[in-house]
């Protein structure tokens, strides 16, 4: 199901194509693979870092270094090789210099400081993100006897892939004009100044990256998706049983459509089980569109917790 929508890369469109990783400092890396590991993730040590992959995957969708506190470090977007010349001449055409990656981080991609300061890279990789929307089932077993499963029998779920990002923002317009200009994202949706949306013009999810109004730049959640509303189910069961009951869910989203359970990791950030979102073709213009306030959370499930749009990293 909902795998009939394909995309290639757009023509004569200098744009990145993924969100290829993200990266954060939090307190303690043994504590981060233990809620990574129940979460279903595979943890791996890198140097002095815990890289995060899925089960059977080789792409490096998130990597954590060891600080004080939790905090964004940068985020890295994937770019076609022939594009970055390109994305060179718009940062120096901009005014925006390029820096030298930081320290303990080999790559060859562009580093730049972007809206709300935060470190950037662009560089060249494979897409990451899907060329085509992501499959959607029920994910019961529809047996003669029964629908689904018994509880003591219920499976491991694992995600797929990492859907997206969500950052907190001083300035949602701001941002939104930052990373439509650099790094050639548009905007799918919109609430007012209290979130927003964006995909990648080569084909995407709904969005790849999220902004969340707050003070200063910060980690909100990560999003990873998963085949069914069920696996949505199953995966936030497993958490709450490993201990990790805080977060929200099960509900579903307006914008972007996905039902979603989230996870509070141990930091004040998020960690969300996604499943059936839009997807974006390289091949239509989406109207980016500015939603009612009612919109901006979920069509249905339970309140979000008082403090679920709340940046920790923030210092006032």
């Amino acid at each position: 199901m909902q795998n009939a929508i394909t995309s290639q890369r757009r023509p004569n469109v200098v744009g990145i194509h993924s969100l290829d990783q993200f990266c954060i400092s939090v307190p303690d890396l043994s504590q981060a693979a233990t809620f990574y590991d129940a979460f279903g993730l595979v943890t791996s040590s890198e140097g002095n870092a815990l890289t995060l992959q899925t089960q059977g995957g080789t792409h490096n969708w998130g990597k954590l270094i060891e600080g004080p506190t939790k905090q964004i470090s940068h985020l890295s977007f994937g770019a076609y090789p022939d594009d970055m010349p390109r994305f060179r001449e718009r940062l120096q055409q901009r005014g925006i210099a390029i820096l030298p990656p930081p320290p303990g981080m080999e790559s060859e991609g562009l580093w730049f400081r972007g809206h709300d300061n935060l470190l950037l890279e662009i560089r060249a990789a494979e897409k990451s993100s899907p060329d085509v929307a992501s499959e959607f089932g029920t994910g019961d077993v529809f047996s003669p006897a029964r629908g689904t499963y018994s509880r003591s029998k219920a499976p491991r779920v694992y995600p797929r892939r990492m859907s997206h990002v969500a950052i907190f923002t001083s300035d949602v317009s701001g941002a939104i004009a930052f990373y439509s200009d650099v790094l050639g994202m548009r905007l799918s949706d919109r609430s007012s100044e209290i979130v927003a949306f964006c995909h990648g013009v080569h084909g995407s999810d709904h969005h790849m990256l999220a902004f969340v109004k707050s003070s200063a730049a910060g980690f909100h959640h990560c999003s990873w998706d998963m085949g069914s509303v069920q696996e949505v189910g199953l995966g936030a069961t497993h958490m709450a049983m490993q201990g990790h009951e805080r977060g929200w869910g099960l509900g579903r989203h307006v914008l972007g459509s996905n039902y979603f359970h989230y996870v509070r990791d141990p930091w004040g950030s998020y960690c969300e089980y996604s499943a059936g979102m839009d997807y974006v073709p390289s091949s239509i213009d989406w109207e980016g569109t500015d939603q009612p306030v009612e919109d901006a959370m979920f069509l249905w499930g339970p309140n979000p917790p008082e403090d679920f749009a709340h940046n920790y990293e923030a210092t006032n």
